[in-house]
């Protein structure tokens, strides 16, 4: 399933999203437009994860369809494999600009697992981070799908909209801290 529902009970960075999102949304779009000044004169409109909708976090085509990008044009499939990242906030913009957002509540969820995929889905998502540290003229010879998979995951698919479907996207981390 590529729609998710979330709990409005939860904690942590689900929590601390889901209330900025649905509850402070111009706290987040102001430091957005602030981060991105070519974003200062658009709208941003929160897509995901919304109350009316069960607080549901997306995931390979249905966040596609859910952008507004066409799934036939945007083909995720050849690039990454079922059961991608699934986002923790999306938004699009006046100008179709597109916003994807993971967010830490705490530095343990930094450090995630690496990817269980199988066989042929390891092999496409290799290829697809291999493809990615090529552009950025990475060095880095650890395995991109080990250690802080969760991160190289969300770099890859910014990667895969903004260059292979020249698509306008922006990747924002938040880090929620608590006193």
């Amino acid at each position: 399933m590529s729609r998710i529902e979330q709990p409005s009970d939860g904690h942590g960075s689900l929590k601390d999203t889901q209330l900025l999102i649905n509850e402070y949304p111009k706290i987040i779009n102001n430091q957005i437009k602030l981060a991105f000044p070519d974003l200062k004169n658009d709208s941003i409109n929160w897509n995901s994860p919304l109350k009316n909708d069960g607080y549901a976090e997306y995931r390979d085509n249905e966040f596609i369809k859910l952008m507004g990008l066409n799934e036939t044009e945007i083909n995720l499939a050849d690039f990454w494999p079922l059961k991608g990242p699934q986002w923790d906030a999306l938004a699009s913009t006046t100008n179709n600009n597109i916003i994807l957002v993971e967010a830490k509540a705490n530095i343990p969820e930094m450090v995630s697992p690496p990817t269980g995929a199988g066989e042929k889905s390891k092999t496409l998502i290799d290829k697809s981070l291999l493809k990615v540290k090529e552009y950025l003229g990475s060095k880095n010879i650890n395995d991109w799908a080990g250690t802080f998979y969760q991160c190289t995951n969300r770099l890859a698919h910014l990667y895969f909209l903004r260059e292979m479907c020249n698509k306008p996207a922006y990747l924002i981390n938040i880090f929620f801290i608590s006193p």
